[in-house]
């Protein structure tokens, strides 16, 4: 099984597809004011965002990133706000979080081969 697209709601389609861009995201879709896709553009796998009302729903989306400072200065540059600055969490990523304009809970990370061999791997 490979996880290759998620989707999200928010209410401005015209705020998340500005934004999207700017993290990175390449746009492949768009339906606007009903839903816009994204390609991922170093894992092939895709992003979307649907018109709804509600976002910021308990979701949090990670997207991980080989130069995380060097892409929040960048970021920060363009505009974008964050919550956290770059920080070494003790599961060993290291992370910056933001805020989509909707309120959906956005983390940028770096694990390398923490993501899925961290050293509490659970064996076999």
């Amino acid at each position: 099984m490979r996880m290759n697209h998620v989707e999200i709601t928010a209410p401005d389609l015209d705020a998340a597809w500005v934004f999207y861009g700017k993290l990175g995201l390449v746009p492949i879709v768009d339906s606007r004011p009903r839903y816009v896709r994204f390609l991922c553009p170093d894992s092939g796998g895709t992003f979307s965002v649907a018109h709804g009302e509600a976002g910021g729903g308990g979701t949090t989306v990670y997207f991980e990133v080989d130069d995380l400072d060097e892409r929040v200065s960048q970021l920060k540059i363009a505009g974008v706000n964050f919550a956290s600055e770059p920080e070494d969490k003790r599961w060993l990523w290291r992370e910056a979080e933001l805020s989509d304009p909707a309120g959906n809970r956005i983390v940028l990370y770096f694990a390398g081969k923490n993501r899925i061999n961290p050293p509490w791997r659970i064996p076999g």
